[in-house]
């Protein structure tokens, strides 16, 4: 039987026995500036093509949020939430994962989904309401999307608590923006992922909006990365819209986790460009000059620099990939459109492995209708 452990600390008379969250030093990890500019001993730690490669993935996503954005406004698609001025953090951190590892995005991680592998025409599945568009394709290693906010959290962490006790070497990710850590789930899989010591990454981007709700109206914690202290895990702090920083950071993080060293939360410093999702206006919320502001620091922009510093990038070498990723979105909607849809039945699918009786009868009994109405 165990016995209660000792507090971990020591006692010493006179001392002050507070924590002060006010005396937590406050440093974020950044390697490349909003001007492109850095260390240049850690950016010799990049390849040119690494550079290159991690700016047309966030370029290409770039392409496809906007596109789709303007696909929704045009009623080919459902609603849809942007994610423009976050693909560094998303993308940053797929690239130190490996294909077997993990992934629980929530509405906003296309981006992240689609450098993990997710086929783009998949995604226009699930934005056009089809049950394919929630069956991940074989050896894809990710969840589906994740509407109830921070509830990826416990899923993450219950799949990596699976590859610990099966010995197997995946580690589990779970995205989550700030509005998230309001929710008791969050807390949840915090303490747990802790305590159990599993391979899993919180990994939170702080676009500083919970759709209306500013930061600072969520939690007065300086941070979110120092709440990981209260759990007994690691916390940092990194420019989420710096794609070296973000992939450094996750990939330590990753291969610590992967070491059995335990969980650790990220948050990432980001923002959201555009509206919460194609239902929300922001400008009834968020100031001109504020947008603005954060278009200074926008993560493509600030790599971008440092290629045509180098002379790795052109005006021509952009217009030709942007009409290349162009090209390729016309073919996923259109081969999206062209495929099978779906039935009023395939809601009744995939939701347990055996059917209860009750829900059995109730798929029979649309069954029935839909023949008689001819509904497909």
């Amino acid at each position: 039987m165990e016995t209660a452990a000792e507090p971990p600390m020591k006692t010493k008379m006179g001392g002050d026995p507070m924590f002060d969250p006010d005396k937590l030093p406050v440093e974020v990890v950044q390697i490349l500036d909003e001007n492109g500019n850095g260390d240049e001993g850690k950016l010799a730690a990049f390849s040119d093509e690494w550079l290159l490669c991690a700016y047309r993935e966030m370029r290409r996503a770039r392409v496809i949020d906007e596109r789709l954005l303007r696909m929704q406004r045009q009623g080919r698609i459902g609603t849809y939430a942007p994610f423009s001025g976050q693909e560094a953090a998303q993308i940053g951190s797929v690239f130190a994962l490996r294909k077997d590892d993990w992934i629980f995005p929530s509405y906003r991680e296309v981006a992240a989904c689609l450098t993990h592998g997710m086929p783009l025409e998949q995604f226009f599945h699930y934005v056009q309401g089809r049950l394919s568009g929630k069956r991940m394709p074989e050896g894809l290693n990710m969840f589906p999307t994740q509407i109830i906010i921070a509830a990826q959290t416990l899923h993450a962490v219950g799949c990596a608590w699976a590859s610990k006790l099966k010995g197997e070497p995946q580690v589990s990710v779970a995205y989550f923006g700030d509005g998230a850590t309001s929710e008791g789930d969050f807390h949840e899989a915090m303490n747990f992922a802790a305590v159990y010591n599993v391979p899993v990454i919180f990994f939170c981007q702080n676009n500083q909006y919970a759709i209306s709700v500013p930061y600072r109206k969520q939690t007065a914690s300086r941070t979110i990365a120092q709440k990981a202290l209260a759990y007994g895990m690691k916390g940092v702090l990194v420019d989420g819209n710096d794609v070296l920083a973000v992939y450094e950071t996750m990939k330590q993080a990753v291969e610590a986790a992967r070491r059995g060293e335990g969980p650790m939360l990220i948050e990432a410093l980001t923002y959201r460009l555009g509206p919460h999702t194609t239902a929300d206006d922001p400008t009834k919320y968020r100031r001109p000059e504020e947008v603005e502001t954060w278009r200074t620091k926008d993560p493509l922009h600030r790599l971008r620099a440092l290629l045509e510093r180098r002379g790795l990038w052109t005006e021509v070498q952009e217009e030709a990939f942007v009409a290349e990723v162009n090209e390729e979105i016309t073919a996923a909607y259109e081969a999206a459109i062209a495929s099978k849809s779906g039935s009023i039945v395939d809601a009744f699918d995939c939701v347990y492995s055996e059917a209860p009786k009750l829900l059995a009868e109730q798929k029979d009994e649309v069954m029935r209708r839909k023949q008689r109405s001819g509904v497909r």
